[in-house]
């Protein structure tokens, strides 16, 4: 099924959307590219804010659908960029540009591989395709607002498009950011006087660090708590009556947000305030019909620690695409131009293998 001129167009589309800055929240027009993008293809896609979707010509709703999803929003570009972030470099075999990695590759390979199947008849499934935004701040005009628009068919299961080296997770880490305050009482510094809020946040710091929580998975390993940032303290000779410290919480399948949070609660003195429970952590059986055609083409599978859309999914869902996790979000971002061939052939190959 796969043909070069696949590989030309989807290189053709990355190079656009590398060319339009796209922030999340700043998606405009990166959505309006892909909308030409399908009107030029002779698909009719939808749009919503700034999330483009699309479904196969003959859609059939007594099928199971597929979603095909990845977003066009980037980070913004540090300064260390040699190349310039909004040019489609192609040099020694790769596309530089900002988003080319994250996750532009992924997202051109899983239009081109819908639009291998748009027409085709009797499928045994409909495929629907969302250009989405907001995924690089988990925002609420993203995936959630399409899923919540009341728009969509109803989806099965789905494919994510985030860079893994076309290995699939069938399994991600949630995350839970926890606003902690311990109170204290103030006093003067140079007297006995006063509760040391700063001392008090100390030993629940030392809590977080040495609790295990028992449930640990196979594929993501245990909950992972680490205390990333701490305020206290306004002057050298005030013993502070408070002190603010923020607990990164990557959660894994065997429990809820709500069960890790409940726990820390019972090792901490602080008043815990998670700042979201949307962005649960996920896990496809390896009984899935879509594990199995990935088992069936040697994809190696893996629990994934990174945070995707999948997060916002209540859906069984799996990520996979081209490009390496470590380059995201660095300086002279890049695709290799055979990685955007290998993306094409592995999503065309998972579902030409897929039996449900």
């Amino acid at each position: 099924m796969y043909q070069e001129s696949q590989f030309l167009a989807a290189k053709d589309l990355l190079a656009q959307l590398i060319a339009c800055p796209s922030l999340s929240k700043e998606e405009q027009g990166t959505a309006q590219i892909l909308v030409d993008f399908f009107m030029a293809q002779g698909i009719q896609p939808n749009r919503l804010g700034n999330n483009v979707w699309a479904t196969n010509l003959h859609f059939d709703a007594s099928k199971p659908t597929i979603l095909l999803n990845s977003h066009h929003d980037t980070v913004k570009a540090n300064a260390s960029w040699t190349f310039d972030p909004f040019k489609a470099t192609e040099k020694e075999g790769k596309l530089i540009g900002l988003g080319s990695n994250d996750a532009g590759a992924s997202l051109v390979c899983l239009i081109a591989t819908f639009i291998s199947f748009y027409a085709v008849e009797n499928l045994g499934f409909n495929l629907l395709l969302a250009a989405t935004a907001e995924e690089e701040i988990s925002g609420t005009g993203g995936i959630e607002a399409l899923l919540n628009s009341g728009d969509l068919p109803l989806i099965d299961f789905a494919i994510v498009g985030e860079p893994t080296d076309c290995a699939m997770a069938i399994a991600e880490k949630g995350l839970m950011v926890v606003d902690a305050k311990v109170k204290g009482i103030a006093g003067h510094a140079a007297r006995n006087e006063g509760v040391n809020a700063i001392y008090l946040a100390l030993e629940d710091i030392q809590h977080i660090q040495n609790h295990s929580f028992s449930k640990v998975s196979d594929l993501l390993g245990p909950v992972k708590t680490t205390v990333t940032v701490i305020n206290a303290g306004k002057q050298h000779n005030v013993v502070p009556d408070t002190c603010d410290y923020v607990i990164d919480c990557r959660v894994n399948e065997c429990y809820s947000l709500e069960e890790v949070l409940a726990e820390l609660k019972t090792i901490v003195q602080a008043e815990l305030m998670p700042r979201s429970m949307r962005l649960n952590s996920s896990r496809m059986e390896e009984t899935h019909p879509l594990v199995k055609a990935a088992k069936g083409l040697g994809i190696n599978l893996f629990g994934s620690p990174t945070l995707s859309d999948q997060a916002l999914l209540t859906i069984p869902s799996v990520k996979i695409g081209p490009g390496h996790s470590g380059r995201s979000h660095t300086a002279d971002e890049y695709i290799f131009l055979d990685e955007l061939k290998q993306g094409i052939q592995t999503y065309q190959n998972l579902l030409t293998t897929l039996s449900i």
